[in-house]
């Protein structure tokens, strides 16, 4: 019976203090180097829901104040200040 791999081999280039950092780590935290790039590479890929978040809230304020393009951030800003220095 011929068994599949379920994982193919990747190489990449490091510059070498990054290898060393990343081995250091390895070592410290008991994994393999897959192991801890795998881990760094669903990290990456995950939402960031306060990100995300935080994103939704800004845009809704900006919709309520009528903001439409980047002049528009700018103008508010100014009057920001001005209203600050008084």
């Amino acid at each position: 019976m011929l068994t599949m791999r379920t994982a193919k081999t990747v190489s990449i280039t490091l510059p070498p203090e990054l290898l060393v950092k990343a081995q250091e780590l390895a070592t410290r935290e008991h994994r393999t180097m897959s192991e801890l790039f795998r881990e760094a590479l669903r990290r990456y890929m995950a939402p960031d829901t306060q990100w995300q978040s935080f994103l939704a809230r800004t845009r809704a304020k900006g919709q309520a104040l009528g903001v439409t393009s980047e002049a528009d951030v700018e103008r508010l800003s100014d009057e920001h200040r001005r209203r600050k220095r008084r």
